[in-house]
This record gives C-alpha cells, sequence and structure tokens, in this order.
C-alpha cells in the first residue's frame, strides 16, 4: 500500500506536470497562494497565475472568462469560500455559461480543524449538487488525487474538487486506474453496503474489518464522485446486501447521503443509515477529536451498520 501522502504535494506536483504539457492550464488564486501551496508554482509559471487578492467570486468571474477563451482555469481556495461564499458566480458565470472551470475547495468538512466553525465547509456538496453540469468529487488520498488529476483538468465539464491538503491514510496503490464516472468497489460483502467518500472511506474500511471479526460481511465502496452519481455501482451493491450506510465528512443534509438516497429510493429502497456532520455548525478542534464528537468513526460505521442490517431483518 501506498505510504501515507500529503495531498496538497500531490495537487502541486500534478499540476505542475500538467503545466509543462500544457500551456491552456492558467491558476487563479485569491490570496491564498501559500495554504493551496500554488506560491511553489510562482516560479517557473509566474505569468501563468492570477491572483485576484481576497476576492473569491471576482476569483471565479475571472476564471469563467478565461475559459471562456479557451484556457483551461483551476481555482483554489479553502472549501468555504469556494462553494457558499461564490455560489451564484458558479451557478451563472461557470455552470449557466458551460465554461470549463476547475475548481478546488481546500479542507473540507472537519478537515478544516482549527481554522474553526467559519472556515469548516460541511455543506459544500449539498450547496452546489443541485448546479445542473457541475461535477463534484473528493479523492480520499495521495494516489487516488495523483489518478484523478487528469480526469478533473480534462473533464468536459466544470468540476469542484474537496481537497484535503493533509496527508491521508493510504487506500490506493499507486498508479491505480481512476474514473470520474465510476464509484470504487473496495472491498466485497454481502450483509450490508458502506458507501463512503473523503476522510470517511478509510474509516468505513476499519469499520469492514471489525465487523468482519464477528461474521458480517460489509461491502466497502468509495464514491469519490457524488455527481454525477454512479447510480448503476449504488444501486447494485444495493440490490447484493440489502442494507447499507453513508459515511461522509459532510452535514448528512444534501450530500453523499442523500444522492445515494435518492438513487436507492428510485431503483431499491433498503434500510440506510447516514454517519456524518448531524446538521451541526463546525468548531474550531483537532480533527481527533471532532471525529469522535460528530460521531464518525470506524466504531460509530460498525455501529450503524448493524442497525441497518436488523432494519433489513425486520422488513424481510
Amino acid at each position: 500500500m501506498a505510504e501515507q501522502i500529503d495531498m496538497r504535494s500531490v495537487f502541486i506536483q500534478e499540476l505542475a506536470s500538467m503545466m509543462d504539457a500544457d500551456p491552456r492550464i492558467l491558476i487563479v488564486d485569491a490570496d491564498l497562494a501559500k495554504a493551496m501551496g500554488t506560491l511553489g508554482l510562482y516560479g517557473g509559471y509566474r505569468e501563468r497565475i492570477i491572483n485576484v487578492g481576497i476576492a473569491e467570486q471576482n476569483m471565479i468571474c475571472v476564471a469563467a472568462g478565461l475559459a471562456a477563451y479557451g484556457y483551461i482555469p483551476v481555482t483554489g481556495t479553502f472549501a468555504s469560500f469556494a462553494s457558499r461564499r461564490v455560489c451564484d458566480q458558479i451557478a451563472i458565470s461557470v455552470a449557466f455559461a458551460k465554461n470549463n472551470v476547475k475548481m478546488f475547495g481546500a479542507d473540507p468538512g472537519i478537515t478544516a480543524q482549527l481554522n474553526g466553525a467559519t472556515h469548516m465547509a460541511n455543506e459544500d456538496i449539498g450547496t452546489l449538487r443541485s448546479i445542473p453540469g457541475l461535477v463534484i468529487c473528493e479523492p480520499c488520498d495521495a494516489a487516488s488525487l495523483r489518478a484523478a488529476m487528469r480526469e478533473i483538468i480534462y473533464a468536459d465539464a466544470p468540476v469542484y474538487v474537496r481537497l484535503n491538503r493533509k496527508a491521508a491514510p493510504p487506500v490506493y496503490q499507486d498508479n491505480t486506474p481512476f474514473r470520474l464516472d465510476e464509484a470504487v468497489v473496495l472491498r466485497e460483502g454481502r450483509d450490508v453496503t458502506l458507501y463512503a467518500g473523503g476522510i470517511e472511506v478509510a474509516e468505513a474500511l476499519k469499520a469492514a474489518e471489525t465487523l468482519s471479526a464477528e461474521g458480517v460481511r460489509a461491502e466497502v465502496l468509495d464514491v469519490h464522485t457524488i455527481k454525477p452519481l454512479d447510480v448503476d455501482t449504488v444501486v447494485a451493491s444495493a440490490r447484493k446486501t440489502g442494507a447499507a450506510v453513508t459515511c461522509e465528512n459532510h452535514n448528512v443534509v444534501g450530500g453523499l447521503g442523500a444522492a445515494v438516497c435518492q438513487a436507492l429510493a428510485a431503483h431499491c429502497p433498503i434500510p440506510l443509515e447516514f454517519i456524518g456532520v448531524q446538521d451541526h455548525a463546525g468548531e474550531a478542534s483537532p480533527i481527533d477529536y471532532l471525529i469522535k464528537k460528530y460521531h464518525m468513526t470506524a466504531s460509530d460505521i460498525v455501529d450503524a451498520a448493524k442497525k441497518a442490517i436488523s432494519r433489513k431483518q425486520i422488513h424481510t
């Protein structure tokens, strides 16, 4: 398995490699080049980096204009600013106008940690998911981010990426193939499905190990792309197991859980439990504290899986 690598470093390495090969790729910053890591690119690509200052709405509009002229602009700021602060600009200047902007929102959900409640985007997926034509994805570790970068940059659509800047527990081997439109079955099972995204993928895998020791076979899916959702894979797993838990680093309202619930309600209604922030604002605390406070640990997933299975038995 790959070593634990800082995801921001991978983001910058892959971006630099693609900028070397493609002069259309530009960076539009909103005065967070140091935090995003793009400051390290100023030496080699200064003429292709635009810093608009602390003006995130302007950042998106400038990027949309560049995209209209055939460039591939990459924007980056904290997820709270990259979603709710610029929602109208994304909806109109990017998505409605079909401008191919790649937007990276750093430190989503509880990974914002000590930046506090105002910077903790527990609602960015929910804010943006209803905008037509916008792709939303969240690679869970360094290897998946590295594999995803080319798909993200060259996708024929605007893309919003939840980017964990920190080192993440390794889930994938290096050079693992990645497709934006395909959820990944990481572990086969028959009793319950764990649909997970972002930092919760590693927690779901740990939960599956615990459940296995108790004789419960959990299927684990990395649903890295929330929109468009890979409905076929999501539904196929639900039909096999008959019970499920969604596990996300986001408010349980409007995020991965809502997307999976919508798909299953239409195609395969089953007992479904939801792991994530239970409609609370965030707070300034270390992630080890927050993941326990909001009941997002592997142990919490185990409990939710058992509850979903018990409901399956009641309803069959």
